[in-house]
This record gives C-alpha cells, sequence and structure tokens, in this order.
C-alpha cells in the first residue's frame, strides 16, 4: 500500500460460481485512509501488449498468515473454519503470479478465459457432490499483510459475501510480490493475493 500523502492504495475483487450459472461479484475499489471505495474500470492493459515482467516472488508466510485470519473470522461468526487446498492454492498462486507477469488485475485470465474454467480442472466437481467456486483479490503496494486484506474484503459486501459463506469447506490462496510490476500497476512494487473458496 502506498502511504504517500495519508494515502491507502490497493485495489479488491471478487467472484463467484456455482454449478452451470455463473453469479460474478465483481467490485474494483481503491481504499484510502477514510474507508471510502470508488469504482474503478476493468484493471487491464488496453493496447493488448505484455508489459515486460515484472520480477515476481511467492510469499508463502503471507499465505497462511491470510488462511489463519480467514478461519478466526468465520468461527466467530459461528462459521466452520476452511481447509488449505493444494489445488486451489496452486491456481490461486498461478493466477496472482500472472497479473504479477503480464500487469492486469482481473478474474478473467491472461487469456480471457473466465475465473472458473481456470479453477475446473484443477478442482474437480466430483460425481453426485455440490460444486461451487469462489474468488476474491486484492493488490496493494508495496506490501500487504493478512488484517489488511480482510478488512478491505470486510469492507465490500460481495467481498465480504465470499468470505463468510456457509457453504465453502476448502480455499486455496497465492500471493506474490511483484518488484516495477508494469500496466496497471504503474511500475510499483506490489503484492498480490488471490483467495479460491471452493466445496466439492
Amino acid at each position: 500500500m502506498t502511504t504517500e500523502g495519508g494515502k491507502f492504495n490497493g485495489r479488491v475483487t471478487s467472484g463467484r460460481r456455482s454449478g452451470r450459472r455463473a453469479v460474478l461479484l465483481l467490485s474494483f475499489a481503491s481504499v484510502f485512509v477514510a474507508a471510502a471505495l470508488v469504482a474503478n474500470a476493468d484493471a487491464r492493459p488496453r493496447d493488448g501488449r505484455v508489459p515486460a515482467s515484472a520480477r515476481v516472488s511467492g510469499i508463502p508466510a503471507l499465505r497462511e498468515q491470510v488462511l489463519m485470519a480467514i478461519n478466526d473470522l468465520r468461527r466467530s461468526k459461528g462459521l466452520p473454519g476452511l481447509k488449505l487446498n493444494t489445488a486451489l492454492s496452486l491456481a490461486a498462486l498461478g493466477h496472482s503470479r500472472s497479473m504479477a507477469e503480464h500487469g492486469f488485475f482481473s478474474h478473467d485470465g491472461w487469456n480471457g478465459s473466465a475465473f472458473w474454467t481456470r479453477l475446473k480442472p484443477r478442482y474437480r466437481p466430483q460425481r453426485g457432490k455440490q460444486w461451487a467456486v469462489g474468488e476474491n483479490m486484492v493488490w496493494a503496494s508495496p506490501n500487504l499483510s493478512a488484517n489488511q486484506a480482510i478488512q478491505m474484503w470486510l469492507d465490500s459486501p460481495p467481498h465480504r459475501k465470499n468470505l463468510l459463506a456457509s457453504e465453502w469447506r476448502e480455499v486455496g490462496l497465492g500471493a506474490v510480490r511483484a518488484l516495477a510490476a508494469r500496466g496497471v500497476y504503474h511500475g510499483l512494487d506490489v503484492t498480490i493475493l488471490t483467495a479460491d473458496f471452493g466445496i466439492r
């Protein structure tokens, strides 16, 4: 998050997919100290060029901290905690890395595919069982803590709904740090976090 001039900058977005029908809850927001939310457009480079790749590295410690924060929050609301799912975590990490390397911020993949089509091959439906997935994302410059991510999501109704949905049983988390990230990140050092929720 940028702290110049008292600003607290970041972006958040969430989405859901259940069964055959897609319900996408998309929200892009800038968060300031006053906690005001300002709508923004799809955060994808407009000219189609792939920005030069930023130096990107995973942040496993943030993943663990966010998992603990999500489960603390859910249990405080009488909801079951979520189990970390390896397949969902690989998908989440891959998406965070792709956004950092290509300079975009969207549920859709760099190739334009919907988020649930990215998750389904890794997190396969099981015969005769409910299958649903949801996704929250957030980025900030330069750093992002677990508590900041959770609070930004709680301050936005679609993200709050994903965090506190009673049907979720598993979650995948992928966090990356990108130095001099291009595209929508404007050359900033950023932290990008993707959370993929699921039940199957």
